[in-house]
């Protein structure tokens, strides 16, 4: 009885244990459930042979087409097969065992990651792991969004028209590049893919790259390299990078503009800046940037700098006279002429113009720019072939030295300024250097520009009158307008003293304007008969505005537009403008009067009498002063008077004072003329009909 008391009492502690670890493995279940209930992934236990063990709401949910098939006891496989025949996993289609196999392959070994895709188009990552007791945990991860986001990413990096690739931010070598950057670098992907950045990079910019700080690149920097192309070719690109995540793993987003042609446009630009077109020296602004640093060098060397102000003598009258194409070709065989003169330590720069600006280094106590101005003049005057006529530029040469302590260096520039204008004055062709006291002449230049600019303002130029005489007739035909001006303090200004200053600083605009309106409104008053004749600038037809200027001004005088005579120097044609010719064609069908002034005294008058719409031919006052002394002189006049006679053209000689050269005149058949012989320019107030003084000298010439 004891002994079987015992015994029961030992089952039935038996009992109890048991009990207890059972609540207590339940305990544990219910524990484990409700940790897993709470996670956001899905998870599943399986049991050794792959059967299910246990499994959350979110792993149900997951797979809610299969969900009927989640049985404590049932094989993942099983639900797999059904899941199969289902069509539950798309990619499964065709090739169903085949699939079952690689899924069940990983279950029989865990411990990686892969993905799958459901029918509801989900992408689902699977995790999983051994358990210690022989079975499997399984972790599932709904990443749909993650895939979206990697098929967009794909799309704009494999379809971006700009060249890309990732690049492994510690090996820098390429995991991938897009079609853009495989077409522009000439390498197919494959090729990319076993190539770092640095094997794109050029030579001498690899250390661009560590400089750079390529590990902690900023996305909103960007920085220039420079690469090369498969072929060799080198590029410069500006790279844009950014640090992302690209399947798992970071890398640097690079993103690759090519700026070769920008930079080359730039520097052309840059060059562009800094050069003169036409002959490719370096220019005004050059010379600024370049004289700072040669005063700097200078000054280190304990050396003197020189600069040699160069204008050349003749310029002028080969542009005048034989045309702007061929003025051209002098300044750009003139620089070739400095290039070969100077040497490497020189700078040679066209500030403008036909002026140029030579910076030499000097040793103390040295003549060098002395022997280099002097060597410069003698090259620049010998004879050129230029559009094919035999030129001579011939040049003078202002000198200003600047010691090795001075800093103002626009002041440089102004004395060797001042220098030139006194080596000119000195006859041209020769050097001067600068001297303290040349300042104050062009000072006076100035005060005379000045004071012309207000001369209009303040009503001081005026006009006078000389008359056009009929020689046969003894009639006073017309006036020729002459600019005179009165200054308070300066008294009569002479016109050869300012009308030149007017043409260079661009006053004549103004001031023809204003000979021009007051002429026309002078002569409207005149006999209908009368007319005014008005002289024209170059200068004038180079600004443009001729026609409407003339044009305004017979409108507001109303003056019969054949009642003006304008006349023109012949430098006008040489300068073989298309725009001029028409504006003069204009102006004859408008029905004024055009004259050719000075006749005579250029090189090719008579070549381009037949294409300018000419009235009227002036014989120049050089032939006429000595007429009746030099049978040179009357034969010249004749040839003009039979010219003019055969094309139909009126001849007016200048600068009649003697009765002996107007019965020369007369016998030649000259139909007008004017000088001194007749009157003297007067102003209108003093105007007077001078038929009786024609008469009278025509008296005295018979």
């Amino acid at each position: 009885m004891l002994r079987r008391g015992r015994q029961r009492t030992g089952t039935l502690d038996a009992a109890l244990r048991l009990a207890a670890a059972e609540q207590e493995a339940q305990r544990a279940r219910d524990q484990l459930r409700a940790a897993i209930e709470a996670m956001p992934e899905g998870v599943v236990f399986l049991d050794e042979d792959g059967r299910y063990i246990l499994w959350n709401r979110q792993y149900a949910e997951i797979y809610a087409g299969s969900a009927d098939l989640f049985k404590v006891g049932e094989l993942l496989e099983d639900q797999l097969r059904i899941g199969v025949a289902r069509g539950q996993y798309p990619e499964a289609v065709g090739r169903e065992e085949e699939w079952l196999a690689r899924r069940l392959a990983l279950l029989a070994n865990p411990g990686g990651r892969h993905e799958q895709l459901l029918a509801d188009g989900r992408w689902i990552m699977i995790e999983e792991r051994r358990t210690d007791d022989g079975g499997t945990i399984g972790i599932r991860v709904d990443i749909t969004e993650m895939k979206q986001r990697e098929a967009s990413f794909r799309l704009l990096f494999d379809e971006n028209p700009l060249p890309m690739c990732l690049v492994d931010p510690e090996s820098l070598m390429v995991r991938r590049a897009n079609t853009a950057a495989c077409q522009h670098y000439g390498h197919d992907d494959a090729a990319f893919r076993t190539l770092s950045l640095l094997d794109l990079h050029h030579p001498e910019s690899r250390w661009d790259l560590f400089r750079d700080a390529w590990g902690t690149i900023a996305a909103d920097k960007d920085r220039t390299w420079r690469q090369l192309r498969a072929d060799g070719s080198t590029i410069e690109v500006t790279a844009f990078a950014r640090q992302l995540t690209y399947e798992g793993a970071p890398v640097v987003l690079t993103a690759f503009v090519d700026v070769t042609e920008r930079r080359r446009s730039e520097e052309r630009m840059t060059h562009m800046a800094r050069h003169d077109p036409l002959t490719g020296l370096p220019n005004r602004l050059a010379y600024g940037e370049f004289i700072v640093e040669a005063v700097s060098r200078a000054r280190i060397a304990g050396q003197h700098l020189s600069v040699l102000l160069i204008d050349l003598d003749n310029f002028k009258t080969v542009n005048d006279t034989l045309g702007h194409s061929v003025g051209d070709e002098l300044l750009q065989q003139v620089a070739s002429r400095l290039r070969e003169c100077l040497g490497d330590d020189c700078f040679v720069a066209r500030l403008g113009g036909d002026e140029f600006a030579v910076l030499v280094p000097v040793a103390p106590g040295s003549v060098a720019d002395e022997q280099i101005a002097a060597r410069l003049i003698a090259n620049l005057s010998t004879t050129a072939i230029v559009g094919g006529h035999q030129v001579a530029a011939g040049a003078s040469i202002g000198i200003a030295r600047m010691p090795a302590d001075m800093d103002v260096a626009e002041q440089f520039l102004k004395n060797a300024d001042l220098a030139l204008y006194r080596a000119k004055a000195a006859g041209r062709g020769t050097f001067r250097h600068f001297e303290p006291g040349m300042d104050e002449q062009l000072q006076r230049r100035r005060h005379l520009e000045m004071d012309l600019r207000q001369a209009l303002v303040r009503g001081e130029l005026s006009l006078h009158y000389q008359p056009l005489v009929n020689l046969q007739s003894g009639r006073t035909s017309g006036y020729e307008a002459l600019l005179r001006w009165t200054h308070p303090e300066r008294g009569s200004v002479p016109p050869a003293d300012f009308i030149a200053l007017a043409e260079e600083t661009g006053l004549i605009g103004d001031i023809g304007r204003f000979v021009l309106e007051r002429a026309c409104a002078d002569a409207a008053a005149w006999p209908e008969d009368t007319k005014v004749a008005v002289n024209l600038s170059p200068a004038q037809f180079r600004n443009g505005g001729i026609l409407a200027t003339v044009m305004r001004a017979l409108e507001r005088t109303g003056l019969q537009p054949s009642r003006l005579e304008l006349e023109i120097t012949e430098s006008l044609l040489m300068e073989k403008s298309e725009s001029a010719l028409a504006t003069l064609r204009a102006l004859r069908a408008l029905g004024v009067g055009i004259s050719m002034d000075d006749f005579g005294t250029g090189y090719s008058s008579l070549s381009y009498l037949r294409s300018f719409p000419f009235t009227k031919i002036k014989i120049d006052k050089s032939f006429i002063r000595d007429l009746h002394t030099s049978p040179d002189s009357q034969a010249i006049v004749s040839a003009i008077v039979s010219l003019g006679r055969s094309l139909k053209m009126t001849v007016i000689a200048e600068g009649i004072e003697d009765p002996a050269d107007l019965a020369l005149l007369l016998a030649e058949g000259c139909v007008e003329g004017q000088g001194y012989l007749f009157s003297v320019p007067l102003p209108l107030d003093q105007l007077a009909p001078h038929e009786g003084d024609a008469a009278d000298a025509e008296d005295a010439a018979a």
